[in-house]
């Protein structure tokens, strides 16, 4: 462990003596004059410590040495900043040959965790940061548990994110730790917890301040006092005479979030822990073949698949090293208002400027509110608060790093708005426009400097979508995109750069796909059986509920403009709508109505016969308009097109996004489809000429680690 504070924990009082025997490239071992093995993670060339074969390997030696030294106690740390361990490197899930091999390898990783939790000695895991996955898991292998009571440490089991579920000894070592529903809680969700939380949960042992982390496992280390155990009211769901009644309750809790089809690795882990729960031995070898057997299905395949692309998009952020203080946005609506809080909860200083501020107090309100959702703490939810000003006269416009126009969609509107600011602003400023729709062009037209401004497109709800489409118009300065992506990154937000063409990716594809739900509206299709097929294709809400959720008067404005550049029709039920105030969600109403729990959705008649084709119908749309942007480069790449669309609209992520879904379906089955619908419907499904021309495509990044 180093003494510097950017690499993790410190402590005046490190042992100095280092054992050199063994030749390790990723771990390194000390012993104190107490006779306390210290042993220090840090994975060559890697931002952050993974546990890849070679890793484990070097665990595995390293525990030799450990057991030939008859240590009072082991301590296991990282040195780095980033945080313990991330978790298993995901690369290596792609190499298995089959099965049989992944079932190895998992039993080799679980058999080095096995040596950790069965020696003599206590141990002690020091965790600060990321501790996911397989670092939780090596972290429950140890006896002790101690974590950094800071916002940046979390602690988790987000394998079923991957379509998978903990393979290292975790399905066994956790629920006799912290009782079965709070177990299977977090490996069924995949949340994380802070370090407050893990110690509630008696998951760890202890969250304490930088100050004092090392002191507390020293002290856990010396004295070794006797694990604590759960109530005996969280260890009776995990009984075998109960389980087969708890099992389905949790099969219901997550079909509310996953069907089987789709997602079956939080099944399989109700299976596993229903059967075996009372046999640890028995059910660390199921885990390991439960876990090869998921590893080799398309789902998870496909999960991994976007991993790849998440990291890509995120590589896409580091371009530059520029780093923003200071905020402004302009219009306090809903994704003005939005847009302001999450830079605010982020960590930077935000104005937010509107006509008025009865304009803007609504925006606070809501902010106020997210704050309180995910800082808990009074103490940090206050000092976000005072991150997020309002500020009607715009004073904060003369300092901000970044200043986001988030007015309604006019270009007139925007043009003078631009006009009114550029002299204002400070000339390294980036000024970026979230308009939904309008080419950068065109909003630009009266700039002195063209090549400042770009688009930050953000999606609704701000809080929960991941995609910020970075969009560049022809003058646009490269630096510039460079900047708004790292911006965009430092957010915590992942950059998509697209072209300034109308609707640009994500809303341009949607729109299709949206305006095909009000059609089949229009014919009679009861909107509560579209949206069922929507979401029994794997969409995470149906087309009509989204378009709600959008707002309604948003879809209009953006199917208009699309109709104008592109050509189409919108249909007349969507104008009837915005025609008598029924915006969508926000304003109570839409095609469906709502209350504070959600859409009221009718139900349709039981007798009623849906059309066969429903699900062609809409995703066949979305499929060609994708085609159609990677046809004409909105989108550098085929990967790119998929991660957008996944992580802007909730694409079905178990297909791995809609080009990789459409070459999974096979392209010649695709075209004989868009015949018949093409005969049936009209000229809106007919095929692009993307589908028979070559496209541009490029490897992704496998590079990251997981």
């Amino acid at each position: 462990m180093t003494d510097s504070p950017d690499n993790g924990p410190n402590d005046d009082n490190l042992p100095q003596s280092i054992d050199a025997s063994l030749p390790l490239q990723h771990w390194r071992l000390q012993t104190d004059d107490d006779n306390i093995v210290w042993l220090h993670l840090s994975v060559a060339d890697s931002g952050a410590n993974v546990l890849s074969r070679p890793v484990l390997n070097e665990l595995d030696q390293c525990l030799d040495e450990i057991e030939k030294q008859s240590a009072r106690a082991l301590i296991i740390a990282s040195d780095k900043g980033s945080g313990f361990i991330a978790g298993a490197d995901i690369r290596e899930f792609t190499r298995f040959n089959d099965e049989q091999q992944a079932f190895e390898q998992i039993r080799k990783a679980q058999n080095i965790f096995d040596r950790l939790a069965a020696l003599r000695c206590p141990s002690v895991a020091i965790i600060h940061g990321f501790c996911l996955g397989g670092g939780t898991e090596l972290a429950l292998a140890c006896r002790y548990r101690v974590a950094l009571d800071e916002p940046s440490t979390r602690i988790g089991l987000p394998e079923v994110r991957l379509g998978i579920h903990p393979g290292f000894g975790g399905s066994v070592r956790l629920p006799p730790l912290i009782g079965a529903l709070a177990a299977m809680d977090m490996m069924l969700t995949g949340r994380s917890l802070s370090a407050r939380a893990a110690a509630k949960l008696g998951l760890i042992n202890d969250a304490a301040p930088a100050r004092h982390l090392l002191h507390a496992a020293r002290t856990l280390a010396l004295t070794a006092p006797e694990p604590t155990t759960p109530s005996w009211l969280k260890r009776l769901p995990g009984h075998g005479f109960l389980r087969p009644l708890v099992a389905p309750i949790l099969r219901r809790r997550v079909r509310a979030r996953a069907r089987a089809e789709h997602y079956p690795a939080p099944y399989a882990l109700i299976d596993l822990w229903q059967r075996y729960a009372d046999q640890p031995n028995t059910m660390m070898v199921e885990e390991a073949r439960s876990v090869a057997h998921l590893m080799q299905g398309d789902t998870a395949q496909n999960l991994i698949r976007l991993f790849f692309l998440q990291e890509q998009l995120k590589s896409l952020g580091r371009r530059v090293n520029f780093k923003a203080t200071r905020v402004h946005v302009i219009g306090a609506g809903a994704m003005g208002g939005d847009i302001a809080a999450w830079c605010a909860l982020r960590g930077l200083h935000t104005t937010l400027q509107d006509q008025t501020p009865e304009r803007v107090a609504p925006a606070i309100k809501r902010a106020f509110a997210l704050f309180q959702k995910k800082l808990k703490q009074p103490r940090l939810v206050q000092a976000a608060m005072d991150r997020l000003l309002p500020d009607t006269p715009g004073h904060g416009l003369a300092n901000a790093d970044v200043v986001i126009e988030a007015i309604f969609e006019n270009l007139e509107a925007k043009q003078k708005l631009f006009r009114d600011i550029e002299g204002r602003m400070r000339p390294d400023a980036i000024l970026a426009t979230n308009t939904s729709s309008i080419p950068l062009e065109q909003m630009g037209q009266n700039l002195m400097h063209p090549d400042r401004l770009v688009g930050l497109h953000f999606f609704n709800p701000v809080a929960k979508m991941q995609l910020v489409e970075v969009v560049c118009g022809h003058n646009t300065g490269t630096e510039t995109v460079d900047r708004a992506a790292a911006f965009t990154r430092q957010i915590d937000r992942l950059p998509l750069m697209v072209r300034s063409t109308p609707g640009f990716l994500v809303n341009r594809v949607l729109m299709p796909y949206l305006l095909e739900a009000v059609t089949l509206l229009q014919e009679g299709v009861p909107a509560d059986v579209i949206d069922a097929a929507a979401v029994k294709f794997g969409m995470p809400v149906g087309p009509i509920e989204l378009a709600d959720t959008v707002g309604l008067d948003v879809c209009l404005s953006v199917a208009e403009i699309l109709a104008q550049q592109l050509g189409g029709t919108v249909p007349e039920p969507l104008r009837k709508q915005v025609q008598d105030g029924r915006f969508g969600r926000k304003s109570g109403a839409g095609f469906f109505k709502y209350d504070k729990k959600g859409p009221i959705k009718p139900k349709s008649r039981k007798d009623y016969q849906p059309p066969a084709d429903i699900e062609d119908r809409l995703i066949l749309r979305l499929l060609n308009e994708a085609q159609a942007c990677l046809r004409e480069g909105v989108v550098s790449e085929t990967d790119l097109v998929d991660a957008g669309l996944v992580f802007g609209t909730g694409f079905a992520p178990f297909r791995g996004g809609p080009l990789h879904y459409a070459e999974h379906r096979g392209v010649d089955a695709l075209l004989q489809t868009f015949e018949r619908l093409r005969q049936r419907y009209g000229e809106r499904f007919k095929p692009d000429i993307g589908w028979t021309s070559p496209s541009p495509s490029a490897p992704m990044d496998r590079q990251a680690d997981g």
